[in-house]
């Protein structure tokens, strides 16, 4: 496989690093938490999704054949509220930002296999359910409710770490039918005015835990390689789907590897409706664009925090810039080039370099996905470049530079639409190209001739279709921008 060794991750159960051996290599299973549709997407919630798809892209990228799997919780309490809120019903208001969620992935260039929806498998969840109860790990309680009995499970806590049960009471309004207040509900008995399915219990809705184990399970074909999701689920969410899904397995480990990415915060407060600091997704990508978006939220270690700043989304946006106009200029360069049978000794250095570049990348995507190293990386090749190679006659190195941006690409995704990884060039941007350096010439005799509205109305115009126009003293270039 691809790669300098192999590649160590850190695993929430155990808080320690190991190294990545997915159970049936070169598979990988990997289900991440999806949304649950009863507002707009925010930035929040696509650092998590873009952090986990660059996760996928550079285990693709080493070989490992990634199925993934991101759910779409639309039927919850949150769902049930909004919809008393604004007068539309539940399916309105889960079909209403589930679209919204949707568009934001497309924007975003996040590639997921399967999208199962909660209220698409209500029949399997009743039957995961029945087995937990038949299996002495879940009780049916007088309301018509059914929890899952915490005190069975005995490694019940260890995800967390949180190991004093005693102080864990969740569902709360339920805690008189339960026999313990940690227990949890698999099954909510029905009420009046909310959304109801028949079960052997009567009528009633999945509890928020259960759905996610079901639709794992189900299309992973039991076991999970990767169970991925924001800090913020590790309890009570990811505590107990654990403690359910080995129960009604039988085995464990039922997940090998649990990774959680870390809050992002605005002014050093984590994101919150509480603290009314909510971005949408739509707002930050009509601002930014969704390419310089995506290369921000993929510059932090995703285990870490990430604080939104125009500072940081601007240098974000300057990288871009310069990933995009290397990518450009290589791609001509490598169409007229001829092939060369011997390089300097100064070409060689700079081979060597490159290669550097590309092994540290490597090696810091291999060190648990360290995308912040890895963009570090990033920004020396655009250096390089631009300090040696934008003039240099070595079509070797050009290409070397060139396959560094390929690999680069494979998890950043920001290139797509010009990178050609499987041919040196595309023909009708080499042509395109051809016609911007005439509007260019066209534009430096207008100049000459004192035309300068006109030239100026050229610059707009170019800018307005991603082209930069960079004046220098006695010829322009150009460059292209997001």
């Amino acid at each position: 496989m691809i790669g300098p060794g192999p590649i160590r991750v850190r695993n929430t159960l155990g808080r320690k690093i190991e190294e990545f051996t997915p159970f049936n290599p070169p598979f990988v299973k990997m289900y991440v938490c999806g949304p649950t549709p009863y507002d707009y997407t925010h930035i929040g919630h696509a650092r998590s999704f873009v952090a986990f798809d660059g996760i996928k892209r550079y285990l693709q990228l080493r070989g490992y054949d990634v199925y993934h799997i991101q759910n779409i919780t639309d039927i919850d309490d949150k769902i049930i509220n909004k919809s008393h809120e604004t007068g539309m019903s539940w399916q309105e208001v889960a079909e209403t930002y589930t679209k919204d969620y949707l568009e934001a992935l497309t924007q975003l260039n996040i590639k997921v296999d399967l999208h199962p929806k909660v209220t698409h498998h209500i029949k399997e969840i009743i039957e995961f359910i029945e087995k937990l109860v038949e299996k002495g790990y879940a009780y049916v309680a007088s309301s018509g409710s059914v929890y899952f009995e915490v005190d069975k499970y005995p490694k019940y806590g260890e995800l967390s770490g949180r190991r004093t049960k005693d102080s864990w009471t969740q569902e709360e309004e339920y805690i008189q039918e339960k026999k313990k207040p940690y227990d949890f509900a698999l099954w909510k008995a029905a009420k009046p005015g909310e959304p109801s399915w028949e079960s052997p219990w009567g009528r009633g809705r999945p509890g928020w835990h259960i759905e996610c184990s079901v639709m794992s399970t189900r299309y992973a074909g039991g076991k999970l390689d990767i169970h991925g999701g924001g800090m913020d689920l590790i309890f009570p969410h990811h505590e107990n789907e654990r403690a359910q899904s080995e129960a009604y397995l039988g085995e464990s480990p039922w997940v090998k590897y649990w990774l959680h990415t870390g809050y992002l915060t605005i002014e050093g407060e984590k994101m919150s409706k509480s603290l009314g600091n909510i971005i949408a997704l739509k707002d930050a990508i009509r601002e930014w664009g969704p390419q310089t978006l995506r290369l921000w939220l993929l510059s932090g270690h995703y285990r870490t925090q990430l604080e939104y700043s125009e500072q940081s989304l601007t240098q974000a946006r300057k990288l871009l810039t310069r990933l995009r106009d290397m990518a450009y200029k290589l791609q001509r360069r490598l169409s007229e080039d001829e092939p060369v049978h011997y390089l300097e000794d100064k070409d060689v250095g700079l081979l060597y370099q490159i290669d550097s570049i590309i092994l540290g990348w490597h090696k810091e995507m291999s060190n648990d996905f360290n995308l912040a190293g890895a963009l570090r990386q990033a920004w020396e090749l655009t250096n390089i470049f631009y300090k040696e190679l934008e003039h240099s006659e070595s079509r070797a190195v050009l290409q070397r530079a060139y396959t560094g941006l390929i690999h680069m690409n494979k998890v950043y995704a920001v290139l797509d639409d010009i990178l050609a990884p499987e041919e040196a060039v595309r023909p009708q941007e080499d042509l395109l190209g051809n016609l911007v350096d005439l509007i260019v010439e066209v534009r430096s005799e207008l100049r000459k001739r004192k035309m300068f509205d006109l030239a100026d109305t050229i610059r707009a115009r170019l800018g307005e279709l991603g082209i930069q126009l960079l004046d220098q003293k006695d010829k322009t270039s150009w460059r292209w921008t997001e």
